[in-house]
């Protein structure tokens, strides 16, 4: 509302970390981005509700069940109604709709498919009887919670995505959007699963002209999260001219930070233009002010 009207505003999620537990249909990133919209994302943790009890969670640890997860017990609430719906047969992408209009988001949240799509990561196991380090391919909520992304990454794969189809009104969003920004979220895990769906990239390419990504690397390093780590385990390069050479066929600007002002001609040089401001949202008055840049560098004026 700071800067355009939410209803004007369609968010594209990934749901390549959606994950089934205790027989829950569980999907993170969906949640935390309706959370965060209807202004009930836990401040503490960053993901989850607010005011949030762990009742369930004690008592399955205390049986001895699956507790690595951290579900709350209003979060629970939320994966209950999921579930049953997409039992009753109801898309994940109507399911998610009910659940941002009964959480109140205006933005409307749309999963990237409904069709299933998991993100897969190699990590190295030191378990081979020679000393030598075997290796086993896991789901990403369990190398992200469960092993804390501690351990080294040799491949991501996103399982399905060649036949995922994307979900309705996804690509007549990005078809008919006045501009498509890339969050500043992990380029190798929440934002490439929404590309890999062969459909929907070749959407956001159409419409490359209109596409901003906001590099999440500061000067050198991600905020938050694996981002990096996963970037130079993976084989590129550690800054934002490694986040521009990601995002060059995609976008035709990048925004990154203050910091790496020095670094522009090089972003540039890999064939995207680069737009530098401050990007660390301490504030929503300092959100506003980096979406309002973004939403400039493709031509775009605010609202406000």
């Amino acid at each position: 509302m700071r800067v355009c009207e939410p209803a004007a505003v369609t968010a594209v999620a990934n749901c390549g970390d959606d994950i089934v537990l205790g027989g829950l249909h569980i999907s993170p990133d969906l949640d935390t981005i309706t959370y965060c919209l209807a202004g009930e994302l836990n401040p503490e943790t960053g993901w989850g509700l607010r005011e949030e009890s762990w009742h369930a969670l004690e008592t399955l640890r205390r049986l001895g069940g699956p507790s690595w997860f951290g579900l709350g017990d209003r979060d629970l609430g939320t994966h209950l109604y999921r579930t049953q719906r997409l039992a009753e047969g109801v898309p994940l992408s109507a399911v998610t709709a009910e659940l941002a209009a009964r959480w109140g988001a205006e933005v409307r949240v749309l999963p990237v498919t409904d069709d299933r799509l998991r993100t897969r990561v190699t990590i190295d196991r030191p378990d081979d009887p020679a000393g030598r380090a075997a290796r086993t391919e896991i789901g990403f909520q369990e190398y992200f919670v469960r092993l804390r992304h501690s351990v080294a990454v040799r491949a991501v794969r996103f399982a399905g995505a060649e036949r995922a189809r994307p979900a309705p009104g996804v690509l007549r969003a990005i078809r008919d959007a006045a501009a498509v920004v890339i969050a500043p979220s992990n380029p190798i895990v929440s934002i490439g699963p929404v590309l890999a769906v062969p459909d929907v990239r070749r959407a956001v390419v159409r419409q490359r002209e209109r596409t901003v990504a906001i590099s999440p690397i500061v000067a050198g390093a991600a905020l938050r999260g694996p981002a990096g780590r996963l970037m130079a385990e993976l084989g590129h390069e550690t800054s934002v001219v490694g986040v521009a050479r990601l995002y060059a066929p995609v976008a035709a600007a990048l925004v990154i930070d203050s910091q790496d002002a020095t670094l522009a001609s090089a972003v540039e040089a890999e064939g995207i233009r680069c737009v530098v401001t401050p990007t660390i949202m301490h504030t929503p008055d300092d959100a506003a002010a980096l979406a309002r840049t973004a939403l400039g560098a493709v031509g775009f004026a605010s609202d406000s």
